[in-house]
C-alpha cells in the first residue's frame, strides 16, 4: 500500500525558523511604527458571517471568498431542486453561513459597529493577521497571506492621510526598500468621468490608462473606444492620459480639465492639502500623483494610496484610502475612516530577493553552551539562566556528544557564539568564547560575558 506524500494547498506556504525570524523582523518594524503613532492592536476572528463579507468587495471579490461548510449534515434541509447548477447561489447560502476573511478592513468596520459603546473616537487601531482569497496563485500572489493594517475611524481630518503616508515612508525606509508612494482621489476620478459624460466608466477609464507605459497612447485610446467611450470623450481625456511633470504641474493640468466639476475640484483640494501637510516632513521616498489608481472603488470615497517598489515588478506592497461610510453598511452611518494595509508576504519576497534582511535575523539564539557531561551540567545551566535574565537568548546543548557535532549544530542554526566550559574553566571560573563567524576563540570571565555578548546584539 502506497503512502500519499503530504502536501499543502496551492497558494499557501510553510515557514522555516529562519523564514519566521525574517518575517517577525518585518512585523516588528511595522508594529513599532504603528505604535509610535498611537495605533492600538486588535484581532478579529479568521472567519466571519458571510452576511458581513458578501457585497463589500464587488462581484469579483465575492467570487474570491473562501466559504466554510456548515457543521454537521450541511445538506440537511436542501431540496433536490437546489442541487442544480441554476440554483447554485441558493444552495451556497443554505450549506455555508461563514467564510474566511478576505481583508481586515471590513471585519474592522464590523468590529467598530459591534463595540461602538466601548470605543473612544477617533479610534486608531492596527491588525497583523492572515487573510484568504480564492485567487490563482502566482509570484507575489497567494491564497493565504498576511496583511498589516492601520486605520483611523471617526475623524474627517486630512492629517490622518498625511500620517499614513509618513508611516509608510518610515516603514519602507527602515526595511531599506526604495518605493514610490502614489496618491490619487476618488473625487478626481468621478470628476473626470463626469466631465467626459461617462460617470459609469470610472473603472474602464483607469484600467485603460494604467496600461499607458506598456502599450502607448494610441493603444490606450483604442481600448477606451472598445470599452464604450466615443471619440469626443476620448479627446477630452487626452490631457489626463498625457499627464506629466511635477505634482504641482499635474494638479494644474487636472484643474484645467475639471474646472466645471465641483466633485473634481474638491478632490484636487484634498490632494493639495495632503501634499501640504507632508511637505514639512523629510520623507525618504518619492510621492507621486497617479490618476490610474482606482483600488477599492466600491468603498473608497476620497484619498487613494498605493506603494510600489521603485525597481521591482512585483505589484503593490501597500495601499489604502479614505472611506466615508463603510460602517453604514452595518447600521452606523456617518463615520468616516481612512486606512492603509501592508502586504507582509510581498515585502518579504522583495527583501529576500535583494538580500535586505539584517544578519541578526538569521538566528534567534545568540549563544550555545557546549555539553561536556554531568560535571559541567549545573555550571552551564546556571550560566545559561543568568545570560537569559540579561536578555541574551541562550541554548545549552542537551546531549553529551562530540564537540564537532555541537559546533555543526551551531553553524546550521547560525548561532554566532559558542561557550565552552571544561574542567579547567570550571576551576578558574572562566569560559572559552568562540566567535563562529571568525573562528577566533578567547578566554573570558563569567562577569565579562554579558557585556561582550550584549555589545554584539
Amino acid at each position: 500500500m502506497s503512502i500519499q506524500k503530504p502536501s499543502i494547498p496551492k497558494g499557501t506556504r510553510d515557514f522555516s525558523p529562519a523564514e519566521m525570524n525574517r518575517r517577525n523582523y518585518i512585523f516588528g518594524v511595522i508594529r513599532h511604527i504603528f505604535e509610535q503613532h498611537g495605533y492600538m492592536p486588535i484581532e478579529t476572528p479568521a472567519m466571519e458571517n458571510l452576511t458581513t463579507l458578501l457585497g463589500k468587495y464587488g462581484e469579483e471579490g465575492d467570487k474570491l471568498l473562501f466559504r466554510i461548510l456548515n457543521s454537521g449534515d450541511f445538506l440537511s434541509g436542501v431540496d433536490s431542486a437546489d442541487l442544480t447548477i441554476a440554483n447554485h447561489q441558493k444552495l451556497s447560502g443554505k450549506i455555508s453561513e461563514k467564510g474566511l476573511r478576505y481583508d481586515l478592513t471590513v471585519p474592522f468596520a464590523r468590529y467598530v459597529v459591534q463595540h461602538r459603546n466601548e470605543i473612544t473616537f477617533p479610534f486608531k487601531r492596527y491588525q497583523l493577521q492572515p487573510v484568504w482569497r480564492a485567487d490563482r496563485p502566482q509570484k507575489g500572489r497567494y491564497r493565504e497571506f498576511y496583511q498589516c493594517d492601520a486605520d483611523v475611524i471617526g475623524s474627517d481630518s486630512m492629517l490622518n492621510e498625511a500620517e499614513l503616508i509618513i508611516m509608510a515612508d518610515k516603514i519602507f525606509s527602515k526595511l531599506d526598500i526604495n518605493v514610490v508612494i502614489k496618491i490619487n482621489n476618488r473625487k478626481i476620478l468621478s470628476g473626470i468621468a463626469e466631465i467626459i459624460g461617462h460617470p459609469d466608466k470610472i473603472i474602464d477609464i483607469t484600467v485603460a490608462i494604467d496600461k499607458l507605459d506598456k502599450i502607448g497612447v494610441d493603444k490606450v485610446n483604442e481600448e477606451l473606444e472598445s470599452r464604450g467611450l466615443d471619440k469626443t470623450s476620448i479627446e477630452k481625456l487626452q490631457p489626463i492620459i498625457n499627464l506629466s511633470g511635477s505634482n504641482t504641474e499635474k494638479l494644474n493640468q487636472i484643474r484645467k480639465v475639471l474646472s466645471e466639476s465641483a466633485d473634481g475640484n474638491k478632490g484636487i483640494e484634498e490632494v493639495e492639502k495632503i501634499l501640504s501637510l507632508i511637505s514639512e516632513t523629510k520623507l525618504s521616498n518619492q510621492i507621486e500623483i497617479d490618476l490610474t489608481l482606482a483600488r477599492g472603488l466600491n468603498y473608497y470615497t476620497g484619498a487613494i494610496i498605493e506603494v510600489k517598489a521603485a525597481d521591482a515588478g512585483i505589484g503593490s506592497l501597500s495601499g489604502g484610502g479614505r472611506y466615508d461610510n463603510l460602517t453604514g453598511i452595518f447600521g452606523l452611518p456617518g463615520i468616516s475612516g481612512v486606512g492603509i494595509s501592508f502586504g507582509a508576504d510581498r515585502i518579504y519576497d522583495v527583501m529576500l530577493e535583494r538580500n535586505l534582511f539584517p544578519e541578526s535575523t538569521a538566528a534567534s539564539t545568540k549563544v550555545l553552551l557546549v555539553n561536556f557531561g554531568d560535571k559541567e551540567e549545573m555550571v552551564c545551566l546556571k550560566l545559561a539562566d543568568e545570560l537569559r535574565a540579561k536578555g541574551i537568548n541562550t541554548e545549552y546543548f542537551p546531549d553529551n556528544i562530540k564537540i564537532g557535532k555541537q559546533f555543526t549544530y551551531a553553524d546550521n542554526k547560525q548561532i554566532p557564539w559558542v561557550i565552552i566550559i571544561g574542567e579547567t574553566e570550571m576551576t578558574n571560573k572562566t569560559v572559552q568564547l568562540k566567535n563562529m563567524s571568525t573562528g577566533v576563540q578567547s578566554t573570558a570571565q563569567y562577569h565579562e560575558l554579558s557585556e561582550i555578548l550584549s555589545n554584539d546584539l
